[in-house]
Formats: C-alpha cells, sequence, structure tokens
C-alpha cells in the first residue's frame, strides 16, 4: 500500500474510541490505505486488534507524538481525540491535512479545539448537527456511523466462561480515593459468592454500557425508577462498570425498584449479555455521538427502547429494531410507562427479514464504502498517493 493515513490515538485504556480505531483502520486497509498509528507505550492492546501491515509507534507523550511524526513528513494525519493547539502549530504546514474524527456531539463544549483541525469527521448525523450548530463548517458530509464489534474484550484474570458479577466500578487511578477503593474492592469482592447470571422470570431491560455521565443513567432513572417500581415483573439487569461518582449516583437514582436490579460489572463478552435480556436500554440522547451497544443489540437480534431522538433515531428503526419512547424530563415518564405496559401485554421481537436493510448499514462492507468515500476526498486534495 503506498498511500498512508497517520492516525494517532494516546489513550492509555481501551473503550470505544479504541474499538472504533481498530475497525476504521480495518476498513482503510480495505480500501488499499495503510496506517500508521500513534499508540502512547503503556498501551500494549492495539498489536492484537489491527489489520497486517499496519505499523504501530508506541510513544511516551504528546510531545514524543509531534516529534516523530515530523519526521515522517506525513501528508494526512487523523487524530481519535482533539490535539492541542500548540501540537496543531508544530504539525502544520503547506499541503498537509490534519482530521480530527469526532466521537462526540459538542453539547454545550467549546468547539475552538476540533474547529482549528483542516477537516472533522464525524460518527453521526447527531454530531454533524452539534458541530454545525457551533459554527463548525469543515466537517465531513457523510456521518461514518460504525459497525458491531463483537469480539469478547480483555476478560478479568481468572475469570470462567458465562456471565459472572464482577466489581461495578471502573477505578480512575489517578485520584487517591480510587487508588485506594481499588486496593479494598477486591477483599470485598472475595468475601462475596461467586454468582452466575440467570435469565429471572418476568420481562428484563439491560443497560450494557460503560457507566459514564454522557450516558445520564442517574437523572434517567430519577425519573423512571419509580415507574418501574410499579411494575415489579420488569428486571433491570446492567452490565457494566463506572467510576465511584457515577456508580454512586446511579444507585442512589435506584433505590425505589431496587429489588428489580442487579449489577454485574464490566463483562467480557457482550454478546452472551445480549443474548439473554429481552431489550435493551438507552440513556438520554444529547450527550451521546452514536451508541455502539446498539448497533452491537440489534446485531445480536435484541430490541432496543430509547429516547425518541437522534443519535438513537439515526440507529434504530422504529417498529422494526426497537421502540421510541418520549423524553421522560419532558412527561415525567408517562410515555415510558405506556411502553412498558404495551411490553405487558404482547413481547416486541426483531423480525431478521424486516431488519435486514436497516442493519446492512453498519455492517463491515458498509462502513469500509464510507470509508472509502472519505479516502476518495482525500485523494482529490493530494494527501493520499
Amino acid at each position: 500500500m503506498s498511500a498512508r493515513c497517520f492516525q494517532v490515538n494516546l489513550q492509555t485504556g481501551w473503550g470505544g474510541g479504541e474499538v472504533y480505531t481498530a475497525f476504521f483502520t480495518r476498513a482503510l486497509a480495505e480500501q488499499g490505505v495503510g496506517s500508521t498509528l500513534f499508540v502512547h507505550r503503556e498501551n500494549l492492546r492495539w498489536g492484537r486488534e489491527l489489520p497486517e501491515g499496519t505499523e504501530i509507534v508506541p510513544v511516551a507523550d504528546a510531545a514524543d507524538m509531534v516529534r516523530q511524526l515530523l519526521a515522517r513528513n506525513p501528508g494526512w494525519i487523523l487524530c481519535q481525540t482533539p490535539l492541542a493547539p500548540s501540537e496543531l502549530e508544530l504539525l502544520r504546514q503547506p499541503g498537509r491535512i490534519i482530521s480530527c474524527i469526532a466521537h462526540m456531539p459538542l453539547y454545550g463544549r467549546d468547539p475552538r479545539r476540533i474547529a482549528a483541525h483542516d477537516s472533522v469527521i464525524a460518527v453521526s448525523q447527531h454530531v454533524i448537527d452539534s458541530l454545525h450548530a457551533a459554527g463548525v463548517q469543515h466537517v465531513h458530509p457523510e456521518p461514518l456511523l460504525g459497525i458491531a464489534d463483537l469480539k469478547p474484550r480483555p476478560a478479568a484474570r481468572g475469570t470462567e466462561a458465562g456471565i459472572w458479577r464482577h466489581s461495578r466500578y471502573d477505578w480512575d487511578l489517578r485520584k487517591g480515593r480510587d487508588r485506594l477503593l481499588s486496593w479494598l474492592a477486591p477483599l470485598w469482592m472475595s468475601c462475596r459468592p461467586a454468582l452466575a447470571y440467570q435469565k429471572r422470570p418476568g420481562i428484563t431491560l439491560a443497560i450494557v454500557s460503560r457507566l459514564t455521565p454522557i450516558k445520564q443513567f442517574p437523572t434517567l432513572f430519577g425519573i423512571l425508577a419509580p415507574i418501574l417500581a410499579q411494575h415489579p415483573e420488569v428486571n433491570l439487569e446492567i452490565f457494566g462498570a463506572g467510576g465511584y461518582a457515577s456508580v454512586r449516583d446511579l444507585d442512589r437514582a435506584l433505590r425505589p425498584c431496587r429489588r428489580q436490579v442487579r449489577f454485574w460489572g464490566h463483562q467480557s463478552d457482550v454478546a452472551q449479555a445480549y443474548g439473554q435480556i429481552d431489550y435493551l436500554l438507552t440513556g438520554l440522547p444529547e450527550k451521546e455521538a452514536l451508541g455502539l451497544n446498539v448497533i452491537e443489540a440489534q446485531v445480536c437480534g435484541t430490541p432496543i427502547l430509547a429516547v425518541n431522538a437522534r443519535p438513537f433515531t439515526e440507529t434504530v428503526a422504529a417498529e422494526v429494531t426497537g421502540l421510541f419512547f418520549d423524553d421522560p424530563r419532558k412527561d415525567g415518564g408517562a410515555s415510558f410507562d405506556a411502553l412498558l405496559t404495551r411490553l405487558q401485554v404482547q413481547a416486541f421481537k426483531i423480525d431478521p427479514a424486516e431488519a435486514r436493510a436497516h442493519l446492512a448499514q453498519f455492517s463491515a462492507d458498509s462502513f469500509a464504502t464510507r470509508v472509502g468515500r472519505l479516502c476518495a476526498v482525500m485523494k482529490n486534495k493530494g494527501v493520499l498517493a
């Protein structure tokens, strides 16, 4: 491959952005574009995730990344998170394009940092609209969307196959409190009996997600928990972990329906979780960019319950792959209450034949085609040989 994209992802952990980087790199390779990926040297997972021929360049920090990039004289630099103004100033030169993928809608964020890049590539129309609303116009017109990457994530050492209860916390070791609790929590978990997941009678709703602030789960369940309590045959299973404050606030919000809720922590094989629930329940919409879990669940045949707003209206086909309810912040949860009553009368299932056309846009082939159109733009600008 003579054409080459120089990508930057300096995250030390492994989350949705890193999964996206991996399948974006695979799509580039399918279009005949090789990748040189600059990664943080502490993140050792990249070599297991990227297509053959990808050059991985470990760096110590952003300054090291800039020095090594300048030595390569790249035409197209693509960043998975925005670069700092000082880094852009050092890297910018005539004939070079520095792009940034917008993985999040702006939603109150300062647009200047991402707008400073030569081009912005968004993962959904919802993100494009937020960029345009903030005055950022140099945005690639087609959202890339995403694909369902259902390969098992790394499991905890010694973990048995299946779904087992793990810690609900994802500790931030930069914080003293979290560092201390990360030492104490395993001792507490070791005193609890091992618990394997078994689906309970009734309707099973589930969260399959990292418990991050952008999902706004405490706000959502601050309204919906009393409604769930009025439907005792509806269970809520939570597969995912989060920071101390996020879990604390969610736990408080769920108190009215606490007997219906179980926390399972991070699961390495999310496909197993999707296969043992009835419906995936999303968080609130406006801070969400795309929702890879929404795509994954539909591909696994699991219907979605979501607020009737972007980005969920982009990724879910109404009455085909999922059902919508009104924003509970506007109606106090009345629409969600009616939806639960409907599901108690008659379950909703995905018809694979009816869903085929909708799900096709989230296939690896469709994603690669969209990436191909992005590459064509860069070739026309002379930065991909």
